[in-house]
């Protein structure tokens, strides 16, 4: 024993002097290296046995239960019988012994272990392992750690990890699912008696008023149920040791939940205990703060029936002081697990027939809570008692509430025992008392996923659409009101003050852009489906702010050259912010409604949208003629841009409307059409005065993208003569000292080449004056390019200011790239007086392409220029031009250039050659003939050039491209490698192809091929669809140089890939993948394929390999071949985890 002891001692003294702040990394490296070595010893277990028995070092004990769990995890299959049955005897026992005195985290880790032994041996050779569990649950004073164990029996037998083979996971499942009801029923009668013990019914005096009310406030929610009464009881007052008891019950009800099919062994009795519970989390009175117990499947929580043991820094602590908070934090904690419970049943989607009843229960008794919750009384306002309740609590019910209407509203809602108006009532009462934004967020989410219900009921029944509304109307029109409501200043400041409008979030939204935009599409939703009431309930609002900003003109006091606006009081100015903000908000409202009065409802709806549509453009005509964003005010850091925000806002609302205004054009074509005419000069009056660098840039851009929908959407006959119009056309033309900036430039740019190359609507060819509009844009583009054009002559001769001739080139060719790209998919009409007028520019660029190749950035912005004229005007550029510019690309990108530009990841050169690779991507993509002498080129640069670079480095970006390319030269020229006709291949059968350029198809399989070798998800994801696309388009996998000499290839690799898992997120392609691939020739695979690869596969022995050929099914149909495939890949894996854990010389039998 000495010797023993002695070990004890001197593991004790390396646990505390590794852990110790002072120690080394080297001298830790050295004590780790001493206890694996210690750990791998034969028979390391029995000295573990005796420092558990023997030590009250925690470290000790936590490193003993490692060795234990290595053991049974990777060697077990190698350990003596004899020994097993030694080790499954004693590690209970001392469980039993031990587990009051140890820290919850040291019982928790032996319960595992001895699972583990369980998940090997139970029933075979450890029969009475679940029973033992039961006895446990069963035993009063042992029931927490039969709890703890019965929660990680669950956790690790139902859903066990990969080392253990699919038979044994299939068995397990079977052995738990034989258990469930048995192990079900305890735990409700757990539940059952310790509330019953608790309850207060005996003492109580008769109910008071407040807690009658909540009976009558049922309504018909409860007619005939039997629950009712039981949940209007009054809570059972639990003691700590009882409330600790039934957390654990619930924390092991809700892991089993997650797993169990719905089925009739969740009793009536179990849900009404459940619900008991979940009343917990609505009846708390004082807020408490929760500590780190939120989950539902974290062992930690276990711990707390045991506080004294504790180690100070472990997170179940320091509770010992305020035992009453404490209480009320378990108290929100066991209606957090009841709902927790609640939810994981729900969440599933398929239910079976004869527990739908049961479904309609649960949701009657979690609709009692959702009363209790909503319910008002003198004491307390409904968000008060929001307020006051546990956050996860109320987290937990409002996923209940989604679960509920996105998963089971359509089963739930025509039950006549379930009155979903009544509930909808209670969903308005919880969603706007809500304490937090984000729970609130929650809610308008719930009402979307309702209200997209809603729409899709009534397109699927039109017949009886109004009866189906007429029910839920009510509840629409309070709901869209109180929307309205919520997201205006003047009845919301205060938590709207409180909403972030500067910080960007991941959709590069503020949080007050979030709230706003969440609001309005449930605004845009009840619109769709109460157009009328809808807009009814919109424009009086928007007409009300709208006064008070158009009112503003009285107040304008000019002195001198400034004006200013004459509102100082500090009130006054407060209540014009609200009013300003409101405006901007509702115009932004007023705008998103806009889908709702075009199409098919134009005509029914046209009264109120002209009425919308005139106060648009009234409103931004005032704005420009007024200037109010030049006003100077008395609170300029907040008026200003309120002013300038509502203005900008007005523009867009009135681009919005763009499509209506198109609509209404092609309407009162041939008719008077005055009305319509002032709508759009007006508009114009509106937009151009605040096309001047001087306007701020926000109003200056609303303006432009104005103008831009005007020319691109409506397309107006007149548009060209207006004054306004020409003074803009004169504005960018001739003053280049006054440039607008760059993005509000190119928009005035592409809107007036609009107006001159976009065909008018509702005119025949010959009356849309081409030869003008042709000559007027080729004066356009060559004042624009006026600089531009000149560098052609001075360039060449080393620039004396090269910075300035890098500025022309980076300031024109983006302009040309958009007039190019906005015409992309228009008439040929179009096309060609656009390339006409480009045409001097473009060769401009192909002359200066060869000076500036050694300038990334500029190289950049020229390839961007000619990747966009090849996608919309290759045919007008004509084949002779086009083979010019491949021409000069393919001489000026030498290898050593490509390279040197790959190498820098992420920089303007790679960029480069990523266009260059898109450019090339357009040209193998064109039909016929013309571009066809470039494909030996093409393929040759793609191959020879840019993969041996790009091969052995990331470069996600090049590579990407580079395989596109690759990818479309074999699909867009199948013929180009396979010369099959299809006469030869209906006489021969499609055995015999006829190939040429062998060796370059080759080669691009190859390089497929080692892409899948390569860690990069993205690329092996794209590569992977290449080939599957490639293979339905040409049958590329039956090919019969494929299939000799690459199939089994890349079947190995892709079966390679999954068992090293190192590309899980892909699964379900990988074996789609395989097996098309097999399904060339099913019989070859399997008699073939499947026995090389066996035989081919490291760290299994042949009776290994036998049992997985065995198990591999000859079946050909895709579900059952994936099934083996995935039992293949685990059981493969399970052999070589245990084959590399066997100690050497171990004799398998």
């Amino acid at each position: 024993m000495s010797s023993e002891e002695a070990s004890l001692r001197a593991l004790e003294s390396l646990m505390t002097e590794f852990f110790h702040s002072c120690t080394t990394n080297e001298r830790k490296r050295e004590i780790e290296e001493l206890l694996n070595n210690f750990a791998q010893q034969n028979g390391a277990w029995r000295h573990c046995l005796f420092f558990l028995s023997n030590t009250r070092n925690e470290y000790v004990m936590m490193y003993s239960l490692t060795v234990f769990e290595n053991l049974v995890n990777k060697m077990w299959i190698g350990v003596a019988s004899q020994d097993k049955m030694e080790i499954r005897n004693c590690l209970p026992k001392l469980l039993l012994a031990q587990h009051k005195s140890v820290p919850y985290f040291i019982r928790n880790k032996l319960c595992k272990v001895i699972v583990d032994i369980g998940r090997q041996d139970w029933p075979m050779f450890y029969h009475d392992f679940f029973t033992n569990t039961l006895q446990l649950i069963q035993s009063p004073a042992l029931a927490p750690l039969g709890l703890v164990m019965l929660k990680t029996t669950s956790e690790e037998l139902a859903c066990p990890r990969e080392d253990l083979c699919v038979a044994r996971k299939d068995e397990l499942r079977k052995l738990l699912l034989e258990q469930v009801p048995t192990v079900l029923g305890l735990l409700t009668g757990i539940l059952e008696t310790y509330w019953d013990k608790h309850s207060v019914i005996a003492s109580t005096p008769p109910p008071s008023p407040t807690s009658g009310e909540s009976v009558e406030l049922l309504g018909n929610l409860f007619q005939g149920s039997q629950y009712s009464k039981l949940l209007c009881q009054p809570m059972a007052a639990l003691d700590n040791e009882s409330q600790q008891v039934c957390c654990l019950v619930l924390e092991c009800l809700a892991h089993l939940f997650s797993w169990i099919p719905l089925s009739t062994s969740i009793t009536p009795t179990l849900l009404a205990s459940i619900f008991h519970f979940a009343r917990f989390g609505c009846d708390l009175r004082t807020k408490a703060k929760t500590g780190p117990f939120i989950s539902s499947n974290s062992s930690s929580s276990n711990g707390q029936l045991n506080p004294g043991t504790m180690p100070p820094t472990s997170n179940g602590g320091g509770r010992n002081g305020q035992q009453s908070e404490g209480n009320k934090v378990d108290r929100a904690r066991l209606g957090v697990l009841a709902m927790t419970c609640v939810n994981e049943l729900v969440s599933k989607n398929c239910v079976p027939l004869d527990f739908e009843e049961y479904l309609l229960r649960m949701f009657q008794q979690t609709f009692f809570l959702l009363q209790r919750l909503t319910r008002e009384n003198n004491a307390h306002t409904v968000k008060s008692r929001l307020q006051e309740l546990d956050e996860s609590y109320l987290e937990k019910f409002t996923d209940f509430l989604r679960l509920f209407v996105s998963v089971h509203l359509r089963r739930i809602e025509s039950s006549p025992q379930f009155p979903i108006v009544e509930f909808l009532g209670l969903l308005f009462k919880y969603t706007f008392n809500q304490p937090t934004h984000e729970g609130y967020f929650a809610c308008l989410d719930i009402w979307s996923v309702f209200l997209d219900f809603l729409t899709t009921k009534i397109k699927s029944r039109l017949a009886d659409r109004d009866s189906v509304l007429n029910r839920y109307k009510d509840a629409l029109v309070l709901l869209l009101r109180e929307v309205l409501n919520r997201i205006q200043f003047r009845y919301n400041q205060a938590q709207l003050e409180e909403l972030d409008d500067e910080t960007l979030d991941d959709d590069q939204q503020t949080e007050w852009q979030r709230y706003l935009r969440q609001s309005l599409e449930v605004v845009a939703k009840v619109m769709e489906l109460l157009p009328s009431h809808a807009f009814t309930t919109l424009f009086p609002v928007l007409q009300e702010n709208l006064d008070v900003y158009l009112g503003l003109q009285q107040f304008i006091v000019t002195t001198g050259t400034s004006r200013r606006l004459n509102i100082t009081a500090e009130n006054d100015c407060r209540r014009l912010h609200c009013s300003l903000r409101d405006l901007s908000s509702l115009l932004q409202a007023v705008g998103r409604l806009a889908e709702h009065f075009i199409g098919e409802v134009f005509a029914a709806r046209f009264t109120d949208a002209l009425a919308v549509v005139e106060r648009l453009v009234e409103v931004t005509c005032y704005g420009s003629q007024t200037s109010l964003y030049d006003l100077e005010t008395a609170v300029p850091s907040v008026l200003k841009p309120d002013l300038i925000d509502v203005h900008a806002q007005a523009l867009a609302a009135l681009q919005a409307y763009s499509h209506w205004l198109a609509q209404f054009y092609s309407e009162v074509h041939g008719q008077n059409q005055s009305q319509f005419i002032n709508l759009i000069t007006s508009a114009i009056d509106a937009s151009s005065p605040l096309i001047t660098a001087k306007v701020p840039e926000k109003l200056l851009l609303s303006a432009c993208h104005l103008m831009v929908s005007i020319t691109s959407t409506v397309r107006p006959v007149f548009l060209v003569t207006l004054p306004a119009v020409q003074n803009i056309f004169n504005l960018i033309t001739e003053n280049q000292s006054r440039r607008l900036p760059q993005e509000a430039h190119m928009l005035v740019c592409r809107a007036l080449s609009n107006m001159l190359l976009l065909p008018w609507p509702n005119l025949p060819e010959s009356e849309q004056q081409w030869q003008t509009r042709s000559s007027n844009h080729a004066s356009l583009l060559a004042a624009l390019t006026r600089e531009y054009r000149i560098l052609r002559g001075t360039v060449n001769i080393t620039p004396r200011r090269p910075d300035l001739v890098k500025t022309v080139i980076q300031q024109t060719l983006p302009v040309l790239r958009d007039i190019v790209d906005s015409i992309s998919g228009e008439s040929t009409k179009s096309r060609q007086i656009c390339y006409q007028s480009l045409q001097e520019s473009v060769q401009v660029s192909l002359s200066l392409f060869p000076v500036f190749i050694q300038q990334p950035d500029v190289t950049d912005e020229m390839l961007a220029f000619f990747l966009t004229l090849f996608q919309a005007l290759r045919v007008q550029m004509g084949v002779a031009f086009t083979g010019q510019i491949i021409h000069t690309f393919l001489s000026m990108f030498t290898r050593e250039q490509l390279a040197a530009s790959i190498l820098q990841e992420g920089s303007a050169g790679c960029r480069v050659v990523q266009k260059f690779l898109k450019i090339l991507q357009v040209v193998v993509q064109e039909p016929g003939q013309a571009f066809k002498p470039f494909l030996p080129s093409i393929l040759s640069l793609c191959m020879e050039q840019v993969y041996p670079v790009v091969a052995e480095r990331p470069s996600p970006d090049v590579k990407a491209e580079m395989f596109e390319l690759l990818y479309q030269i074999l699909h867009q020229n199948w013929r180009y490698f396979f010369k099959t006709s299809v006469l030869t291949s209906v006489q021969r059968g499609a055995t015999e192809d006829t190939m040429e350029n062998e060796a370059q198809f080759t080669a691009a399989m190859q390089a497929f091929g080692q892409s899948f070798l390569q860690p990069d998800i993205h690329i092996f994801k794209q590569n992977l669809s290449y080939l599957e696309s490639l293979n339905s388009k040409h049958k590329l996998y039956h090919r019969k140089l494929f299939r000799t000499s690459m199939l089994f290839h890349f079947i190995n690799v892709l079966l390679q890939v999954l068992l090293h898992k190192s590309h899980d997120l892909l699964q379900e392609e990988i074996t789609l993948a395989i097996y098309n691939m097999a399904s060339v020739d099913f019989d070859a695979f399997y008699s073939a394929f499947m026995p090389e690869f066996l035989n081919g596969c490291q760290g299994v022995d042949t009776n290994q390999r036998a049992v997985l050929a065995r198990n591999f099914k000859l079946e050909q149909d895709l579900p059952s071949f994936t099934q083996s495939v995935q039992r293949l890949v685990n059981d493969l894996r399970y052999y070589r985890l245990c084959n590399s854990s066997l100690p050497t010389g171990t004799i398998k039998l």
